[in-house]
Parts: C-alpha cells; sequence; structure tokens
C-alpha cells in the first residue's frame, strides 16, 4: 500500500507540479535579456535621450511656439478658403453631372415624345379610314334606300 501511495504521489508530482519547468523559464528569461544583450538597451535609451536634448537646445521653444500661434489665424483664414473653393469646384461639378443628365433625359424624351406623335397620328389615320369606310358604306345604304323611295313613291 506504502509503494502505490508512493507512485501516486511521484505521478501527481509529476503531473500537476510546474515549479520545475517554470524556473528553468525564469533563467532563461533573465540570461537571453540581461547576460547576453548586456546593457545594449540602455544604450540605445541613452543616445535618443542626447538627440533630443541637442534638439530642444537648436530650436528654442519660445520663438517656435510664438511663431506657431501668430500663424495660426493666417492658417485658419486659408484653410477656410481651400475648404470653400473645393466646395465651390465639387458643387460645379455635381451641377454639370446632373446637367449632362438632364439633357440625356430630355433628348430621350424628345425620342419618345416624337414616336408617340407618330404613333397618334397612324392611328388617327386608321380611325379617318375606318371613318371614310363608314361614311361610304351609309351614304351608299342610304342612296340605296333613297333609290327604293323613289320607285315606291308616286310620283
Amino acid at each position: 500500500m506504502d509503494k502505490i501511495t508512493k507512485d501516486v504521489g511521484d505521478i501527481q508530482s509529476r503531473l500537476l507540479n510546474h515549479r520545475p519547468i517554470i524556473n528553468a523559464e525564469i533563467r532563461y528569461f533573465v540570461r537571453e535579456f540581461e547576460e547576453k544583450r548586456g546593457n545594449r538597451e540602455n544604450r540605445l535609451l541613452e543616445n535618443l535621450n542626447k538627440m533630443v536634448a541637442e534638439t530642444n537646445e537648436q530650436m528654442p521653444s519660445t520663438d517656435v511656439q510664438g511663431g506657431i500661434l501668430g500663424m495660426m489665424p493666417d492658417l485658419i483664414k486659408r484653410l477656410d478658403a481651400a475648404n470653400h473653393m473645393a466646395d465651390r469646384v465639387q458643387q460645379r461639378e455635381l451641377e454639370a453631372q446632373q446637367s449632362t443628365q438632364m439633357q440625356v433625359n430630355m433628348e430621350r424624351l424628345k425620342e419618345e415624345w416624337a414616336d408617340f406623335l407618330k404613333e397618334q397620328q397612324r392611328l388617327k389615320e386608321e380611325v379617318d379610314d375606318e371613318h371614310a369606310k363608314a361614311v361610304g358604306q351609309l351614304s351608299n345604304h342610304y342612296s340605296e334606300k333613297k333609290m327604293d323611295l323613289t320607285k315606291f313613291s308616286p310620283l
């Protein structure tokens, strides 16, 4: 029984105890970033700090800020003018596009109107022909009736 308990304890410690693996990873991480790289990152940060300090010395901050703040109203006016001109160009382009579309639509409508008028003229001629035939038939019919009346009348 003691052997089984010991074996179960060994299996449990191997399966659930991750400390040795984690400790090995931590040692590797520390060795990688502290020992192998040395102070490379520290030197890079110091160089960047020097460059920033030199740049700050070369450009006085008050002149830069004063110059930028003094130019702001003029820049705002120029940007407003540019926006206004862009809006006008866009509006003209839209109007030109709409007028072109309207011209195309007007030409199409004129063609449709001409076709409609031709069709109406054709239908009018058909109706006129039918009317003329009907008038001819009626006048023949009444002329026959009139002849029949003249035959039977005592004059």
